[in-house]
């Protein structure tokens, strides 16, 4: 029998920069007016867990072949794009991966970051997204490093299920330990994530509310989504988030909290004892593409503009060719000026036909992060 292969990443054309030239001045909007604001950067495509929503083992064995060291990005290179985007009005950076911890010398790349400002001279908000796997031995170094905070994933409390999910035999409590570690050091507010995949961990609702109800983290509880192709995602699987927010409330009665922003993909909600909150992301049910502020660069140089696209701009290939930092910031300008995507607000309208017809070719959110 042969081997399914699952195409993780496009191959994409290298963005024009013709035209007039385009010099960051802090503001750009995309077709439906919204604005620049959050980049989220890959920089390893490679994950020490096989979650089953994320990087199955049956497609991530052990001979898959991730990128080459030489095709992704170097420190440097990320840190000159990146400047080119916060000078076009990004304030917000997210490292995510794969699992980012796996790249060698992380540190050096956030103290890079770090020392950038806003285009409004204010300092940039520096996190990073994490397994939690090497959390407790590296929160120390980055924290002295510049990063502001951490988001850790987490989908149970009960050791066996979480073993079975992440499918690395990983431990519960070594991530809980990670944790405890980075709130220690001031990495805070920690967020912690919980992908809800009806009738696999939905029974850890409760206990996960429970267990960090007061702990100075935030728990968010994301909806199972429709990422790439590998994940054999289905509707039924899908456990909504009202529903998440209905089985909390009969132990633990919350009470809907304002967003600190339009942008802001999670729905909030405070305990009515002041327990702390909870946030909702309803990416399938309640579709926040309206007011999504984000680009996602590519582990080796492609700017995605939606979780769900099928291609990137190849970023990577400017660099190397020896465009000017000019020419790249014109080539970012037309890339997010022409952006027009709305993936989950058209998900299962009528209008979805003609955005899904080249599904299988859809990245994986291993490649670009979530």
């Amino acid at each position: 029998m042969s081997r399914r292969i699952i195409p993780v990443a496009d191959v994409s054309a290298v963005p024009d920069v013709a035209g007039p030239v385009r010099t960051p001045r802090g503001e750009l909007a995309d077709t439906l007016s919204r604005p620049l604001r959050d980049l989220r950067i890959s920089v390893t495509d490679r994950c020490n867990f096989r979650c089953v929503y994320c990087m199955p083992r049956a497609v991530f064995d052990k001979d898959y072949s991730f990128l080459p060291h030489s095709a992704l990005l170097t420190f440097e290179e990320i840190e000159r794009i990146a400047t080119i985007f916060v000078a076009h009005g990004v304030e917000k950076i997210r490292l995510t991966g794969g699992e980012p911890l796996l790249r060698k010398n992380l540190e050096f790349l956030i103290e890079r970051l770090a020392r950038m400002t806003t285009a409004a001279g204010k300092p940039l908000d520096l996190t990073l997204t994490t397994n939690g796997s090497l959390l407790a031995r590296k929160a120390r170094s980055l924290k002295d490093a510049g990063l502001s905070r951490v988001t850790v994933s987490l989908d149970a409390l009960d050791d066996a299920l979480f073993r079975r999910m992440n499918d690395a035999d990983f431990a519960v409590r070594d991530v809980l330990d990670g944790i405890e570690v980075a709130q220690s050091v001031g990495l805070a507010p920690l967020k912690v994530n919980m992908v809800v995949k009806r009738g696999t961990n939905d029974s850890e609702i409760v206990p996960m509310a429970q267990h960090f109800r007061g702990s100075g983290a935030v728990l968010r509880f994301i909806e199972y989504m429709d990422v790439g192709t590998s994940n054999g995602w289905n509707m039924t699987e899908v456990l909504p988030s009202a529903d998440v927010v209905a089985r909390i409330s009969e132990h633990f009665p919350l009470l809907p909290l304002e967003a600190h922003s339009a942008a802001e993909t999670a729905q909030r909600w405070g305990y009515a004892d002041g327990g702390g909150e909870i946030g909702v992301i309803s990416s399938v049910t309640r579709a926040f593409c309206g007011d999504c502020t984000r680009a996602r660069l590519s582990t080796e140089g492609k700017v995605y503009l939606c979780l769900f696209a099928s291609s990137g701009h190849d970023l990577r290939a400017l660099v190397r060719n020896g465009t000017s930092d000019e020419g790249i910031a014109t080539a970012i300008a037309n890339i997010w000026h022409a952006r027009g995507d709305r993936y989950s607000q058209l998900r299962g309208s009528a209008n979805a036909a003609s955005t899904t017809t080249r599904e299988e070719r859809r990245v994986e959110m291993s490649y670009i992060g979530g």
